[in-house]
């Protein structure tokens, strides 16, 4: 063999010899990246497509505009009713009756979390309380009560009732005037999630003020507050989110939730600016996080709840935007794996709008505008992750 053919037989080689090594390295890392996905887990979920049972009463909900779950593992929904019903889907509640089908439902239904069988359903205008102009938000105490704001324009107040529609006591008043520095009244509330060791109700205050403020469970004096990292809330209107523009100090409205948690912290939506907020009790800020930053419009962050486990490690975020539930590591705030898709299917959303979890780890979504509805996730346990997106997670027998 020539010395030149030699040189280009030694360098065949050693070329061969590099490209098996790449693909060995190549094919070890695709092994090792498995394998570390492989390590992490976290708590998967099948959509129930029979909950909740058929009522009978040939009702239909409007907009499902929040949920709540008492310690009876009772699930409370609100909704808009006939005003965000078509004339046509509900032609037995006119003057005269046109048909035979449908009624707007009460305002506030009740099903068994288990059996998914209708319990009670209340509601509405009544005597000694201004009923919210646009009810927005429903949360239930270990007490027997519930708690309802309104981000209607003339909301500046919550309800509080009996589990059965009993009026309590209303706090704040209809028609406010202040802003996001005043003491005396709320103004169009997102929601409101208890404290209940403490007897301190965070109020997301929401659509019309930019702020967290804490109050009294049962006088509803308001305690204290704060704006977006601890700031002093400003009602300057920033104008619209701009994903690439520097973060800003404040919150956008609205601020749509802010959940307490069992080691002294505060998660906070504030929905439109993409972004998760992180509090201790008292207002200190603590640390963000971004979600899907490149969302528009509605925004990215909706609503949160939290595991079942005592350290609450996993939190699950309702996106309405992108149609997603994010299961994330509630420590880092990193996004594990998500569920659903745009659909108006079992296991899909239109506008998922709020989120809770019962005492056994299952996940109940309610949908907005045109999805007008209660979804009910059986919790089946920690699994591997597989996929960052499972899309719709339906039942498969396992």
């Amino acid at each position: 063999m020539t010395r030149t053919k030699r040189n280009v037989a030694v360098g065949a080689a050693f070329v061969t010899a590099l490209v098996a090594l790449g693909v060995a390295q190549s094919h070890l890392e695709q092994v090792a990246a498995a394998q570390a996905n492989a390590a992490v887990q976290a708590p998967y979920f099948e959509v129930d497509p029979m909950w909740p049972k058929p009522t009978g009463k040939h009702w239909l909900y409007g907009n499902v505009i929040g949920l709540g779950v008492d310690n009876k593992d009772r699930v409370y929904i609100i909704h808009r009713g006939a005003a965000t019903l078509d004339r046509k889907e509900i032609y037995a509640q006119q003057t005269p009756p046109m048909s035979e089908c449908c009624f707007a439902a009460p305002p506030v239904v009740v099903f068994d979390g288990k059996s998914g069988d209708l319990v009670t359903a209340w509601g509405g205008p009544g005597q000694g309380y201004e009923w919210p102009q646009s009810n927005h938000g429903i949360t239930a105490d270990s007490k027997g009560n519930v708690f309802i704001g309104g981000n209607g324009a003339s909301d500046g107040h919550i309800l509080k009732f009996t589990a059965d529609g009993k009026f309590v006591k209303q706090f704040g008043f209809a028609y406010p005037n202040g802003g996001s520095n005043d003491l005396w009244a709320f103004k169009q509330v997102a929601k409101i999630t208890l404290d209940e060791r403490a007897n301190e109700a965070y109020v997301a205050d929401g659509y019309g003020n930019k702020r967290v403020a804490v109050m009294d469970m049962d006088s509803g004096q308001i305690k204290r507050y704060w704006g977006a990292y601890g700031n002093k809330p400003d009602d300057t209107n920033m104008g619209r989110y701009n994903p690439t523009a520097p973060l800003i100090q404040q919150f956008r409205n609205p601020v749509h939730c802010a959940e307490p948690t069992n080691d002294g912290l505060v998660y906070v939506c504030d929905r439109v600016n993409d972004r998760i907020q992180v509090f201790q009790k008292d207002g200190k800020f603590v640390k963000e996080q971004r979600i899907k930053p490149n969302t528009l419009g509605d925004g990215a962050v909706w609503d949160i709840a939290f595991s079942k486990d005592p350290q609450q490690r996993y939190l699950y975020l309702a996106d309405g935007s992108n149609e997603k539930v994010y299961v994330m590591d509630r420590q880092s705030l990193t996004i594990l794996t998500s569920f659903g898709d745009g659909s108006r299917q079992p296991g899909g959303f239109y506008a998922v709008h709020s989120i809770a979890t019962d005492s056994q780890g299952n996940i109940y979504t309610t949908e907005t505008y045109e999805g007008k509805r209660v979804q009910k996730f059986l919790y089946k346990g920690l699994r591997p992750v597989t996929k960052m997106d499972q899309g719709i997670v339906w039942p498969t027998g396992r």
